[in-house]
C-alpha cells in the first residue's frame, strides 16, 4: 500500500513539475512582454539581467538546455514587479500598469509557493 501511495505521489509530483516550469516560462514571457511594450526593456538580454538578476544569456540558455527558470530568478522578477507595482498604483496616471504589475507579481509568487510544495511533497 505505502509504494503504491509513493507512486501516486509521484505521479502527481512528475505532472505538477513540469506544468509549473510552463507556468513559470509563460508568466516570464507575459512580463517581459508587458515590460517591452512600454519601453522599460529592449531586450531579452536586458530582461533577464534588469528583471531576473542574471546574466544576459540566461534565457536563450534555459531555451537551448530545455530548463526551467530558477526559482531566485522568478522571486527576484516578483520582488521588482510589486515594488513598482504598489507605487504605480499608488498613482493615477499610472494606476491601471500598477495593477497588472501586482497581478504579475502574484502569478510569480504563486509559482514560487507551487514549486516549493511540491519540493516538500517529493520528500514524503
Amino acid at each position: 500500500m505505502l509504494i503504491n501511495n509513493c507512486e501516486r505521489v509521484w505521479c502527481s509530483y512528475s505532472y505538477l513539475s513540469t506544468k509549473d516550469e510552463k507556468v513559470a516560462e509563460m508568466v516570464l514571457n507575459e512580463v517581459f512582454e508587458v515590460l517591452r511594450s512600454i519601453g522599460a526593456v529592449r531586450s531579452e538580454s536586458e530582461f533577464s539581467r534588469d528583471w531576473l538578476g542574471r546574466s544576459e544569456c540566461y534565457l536563450r540558455s534555459l531555451r537551448f538546455v530545455g530548463t526551467e527558470p530558477s526559482i531566485s530568478s522568478v522571486a527576484v522578477c516578483a520582488s521588482k514587479l510589486q515594488h513598482y507595482g504598489t507605487r504605480m498604483c499608488a498613482t493615477h496616471e499610472h494606476e491601471h500598469l500598477g495593477e497588472k504589475f501586482l497581478s504579475l507579481a502574484e502569478q510569480c509568487h504563486t509559482h514560487i509557493n507551487s514549486t516549493a510544495e511540491q519540493t516538500w511533497l517529493a520528500l514524503l
